[in-house]
């Protein structure tokens, strides 16, 4: 876990700090090109070396984790926002409206992460906060069904009966009695909910659907990199976005592990 917590903090600091770190010249402009000479390996005046038309790889490396930062924080609050309070009142009420909405959220839930992205991406466009709606759409059903299934086993304890005699409105005991006992496997999801959408935005920008062209995104700096790779020996361009990709999957997988091995842990 704590493995998984400095990677995570450490893509998170980088991602802050980078307009910081370009005020003061030590990145270039992720979107300028036309200075640099095309796929120069890298050097002390490229470190990641450049690529095809002139990007400095390092710095929209580092921009690409703002890129993620960015569209993961939007997609879970979007998800949290959604899910949670869908979960807790379809698990409190029970009845014909549990019954649909757990219908629809199965319904997506069945769907392929990728695929769902893909096709709403396609409806929606390119954007930071268009990419943030297509990923959080895939999630909802998660924290749903989690929030919901732990709600139905707490419903029936004798504090949430005793708060019911005592004329407790619907409102304060999901608010006051239920919530904090029924979010506790969420931080869980949360973080390996951001580790795929990380994935899944990488293959958007792979795939051209993600951000708009001039935004620095690791999938999309890794389509551009395939015509590179063709030519032979410029390796620069593909292995940096592609190794900062899966360090910080992998960052955020470790963390979820270890918050789940600690959630198991207190609930013994």
């Amino acid at each position: 876990m704590q493995i998984g917590a400095v990677m995570t903090l450490f893509f998170i600091t980088i991602a802050l700090l980078a307009p910081l770190l370009q005020a003061i010249g030590l990145l270039q402009d992720p979107t300028e090109f036309l200075d640099n000479p095309p796929q120069a390996a890298p050097s002390w005046n490229h470190w990641f070396g450049t690529t095809r038309l002139g990007y400095d790889v390092f710095s929209r490396t580092v921009f690409g984790s703002q890129a993620a930062l960015q569209v993961v924080v939007l997609a879970i609050f979007f998800s949290l926002l959604l899910g949670v309070p869908l979960g807790m009142v379809s698990g409190y009420l029970g009845g014909w409206f549990d019954r649909v909405l757990l219908f629809c959220m199965d319904t997506v839930y069945t769907l392929p992460g990728l695929l769902l992205s893909v096709t709403l991406a396609f409806v929606v466009g390119r954007g930071v906060l268009n990419a943030a709606i297509a990923l959080a759409i895939a999630y909802i059903p998660q924290y749903y069904r989690v929030v919901r299934n732990q709600t139905v086993s707490v419903k029936t304890e004798v504090y949430i009966e005793a708060a019911q005699a005592m004329g407790a409105s619907t409102w304060r005991v999901l608010t006051k009695y239920l919530g904090l006992n029924v979010i506790q496997s969420v931080p869980v999801i949360l973080t390996l909910n951001a580790a795929d959408a990380i994935l899944t935005l990488g293959g958007l920008g792979f795939l051209g659907l993600g951000l708009p062209e001039e935004t620095p995104e690791w999938g999309q700096d890794l389509r551009q990199a395939l015509d590179a790779l063709a030519t032979g020996g410029i390796w620069w361009t593909a292995l940096f976005p592609g190794l900062a990709m899966t360090l910080m999957v992998v960052g955020l997988s470790f963390l979820g592990e270890g918050l789940n091995a600690l959630t198991e842990k207190k609930g013994r």
